[in-house]
């Protein structure tokens, strides 16, 4: 048993619906925080009675909060039953350990290997509902076993779908931003590559992301999303840091992309992704993997810098992959390789979308809009159907329209061809 408090994408949570996070309730959280203090005690102390009792009274408290707050909470439940199990197969007591197990299952508890690395659970180990349990828990919580199952892809997908496209670097607004921010300086006089990670130091330093609350940016763009979080001293999605450096690389000329990572999420349970970029340098003849919210680009053995495609790729073989050493949160937490990628990103590799035009200001809702996105999913995802989808808002006239493709290959492609 590791008692620790998971609140649903602590670091990572992204965008959502709309590039922001609702507000939680703090009471509850004050709340949470003091009764998993309780529930631990009751732990150590090996007193199922008290910890029951105090699982049922924190989950009759959650059970009052809102939709939105028991997504951003269902941690607290999900460790307390997890840990009511552990209690339970120490006092051997099979039947209640089992019920509670389910529980912790039932309400999103996924990790597989934790599962299978848990000494609490010796006891009921070899019998078969716990290994039921496991196997069904490695479908949806085994990452690196769901990734691996979905690593085909169809090159010979011709859907037909628009061509993604890049915003030129002599638009007025780009031109702006590249002067106003003094982007030149900032990425210095070394090779692509170098300017690149700078650009990426930079928006990380700049702007703190905040994985918990709605940062009130209306228009998804650069200026703003700085203007806003610098003047409320806050921070904002990785949606948004993803949007101000996608931008900046637009600015400075760069091909480059947001893509949203997901997980393949069947109990649909998982509310947590991530918003990263890629940008293409031409010098190395191929895409790069940046990440404002930690800070972060990988390599390989080699030290050479790889791509979204590249990684997921290598996390698949196991083949070595190299996160840089000053990776980070908000410059106060270290990001590791383990945690990141082969964890946290394992998870968050399995489909991923774009916009289907990279430009300034392109994701901001607003009347009588268009924005499209198209959605690369691996062969083996459960839901492949329609091609396409869209949706009017019937107040507002926006369209949010989306397409899917099964190829990776033309996903990937180098910008121009």
């Amino acid at each position: 048993m590791k008692f620790k408090l998971i609140l649903s994408g602590l670091l990572f949570l992204s965008a959502g619906t709309s590039f922001a996070q609702t507000t939680p309730e703090p009471a509850f959280e004050t709340y949470g925080n003091k009764q998993s203090q309780l529930l631990h005690a009751a732990y150590e102390k090996r007193d199922a009675v008290t910890d029951k009792a105090l699982v049922e009274e924190f989950v009759g408290r959650y059970n009052q909060l809102s939709t939105e707050d028991k997504r951003m909470y269902r941690g607290y439940i999900t460790n307390s039953y997890y840990n009511l199990s552990c209690l339970y197969s120490l006092l051997n007591n099979k039947p209640e350990a089992f019920k509670y197990l389910d529980s912790a299952v039932a309400y999103g508890y996924m990790n597989y290997a934790h599962l299978q690395e848990d000494t609490d659970f010796e006891n009921i180990k070899n019998e078969p509902k716990f290994k039921q349990i496991s196997q069904s828990l490695r479908s949806v919580g085994d990452y690196p076993y769901i990734l691996k199952k979905g690593e085909k892809y169809n090159a010979a997908d011709n859907r037909k779908i628009p061509a993604f496209t890049y915003q030129s670097a002599k638009d007025p607004k780009l031109v702006a931003l590249r002067k106003n921010f003094k982007l030149d300086s900032i990425a210095g006089k070394g090779d692509e590559a170098s300017k690149a990670i700078n650009l990426l130091h930079w928006v990380h330093n700049t702007v703190n992301h905040d994985g918990q609350h709605e940062s009130g940016v209306k228009l998804i763009n650069a200026d703003e999303i700085i203007k806003v979080a610098t003047a409320k001293k806050i921070g904002v999605s990785c949606g948004e840091l993803a949007t101000t450096l996608n931008e900046c690389y637009l600015a400075m000329g760069w091909k480059s992309r947001k893509v949203y990572c997901f997980p393949k999420d069947s109990l649909k349970v998982d509310f947590d992704s991530h918003v990263i970029n890629m940008v293409y340098l031409p010098s190395l003849k191929s895409w790069v993997w940046v990440d404002p919210t930690n800070n972060a680009y990988v390599t390989d053995e080699n030290n050479k810098l790889q791509g979204i495609a590249q990684v997921r790729q290598r996390l698949i073989e196991n083949k070595p992959l190299v996160l840089n050493t000053d990776a980070n949160w908000n410059n106060r937490q270290k990001i590791t390789k383990d945690f990141y990628l082969d964890s946290y990103m394992s998870k968050n590799l399995y489909m991923v979308y774009s916009p289907l035009k990279s430009e300034y200001d392109y994701e901001t809702r607003a009347n009588d809009k268009t924005i499209t996105y198209v959605t690369l999913l691996p062969l083996d995802y459960f839901k492949q159907d329609p091609d396409k989808t869209e949706n009017t808002n019937k107040d507002t006239n926006l369209t949010i329209v989306h397409y899917k493709t099964n190829n990776a290959d033309w996903f990937w492609q180098a910008p121009g061809k």
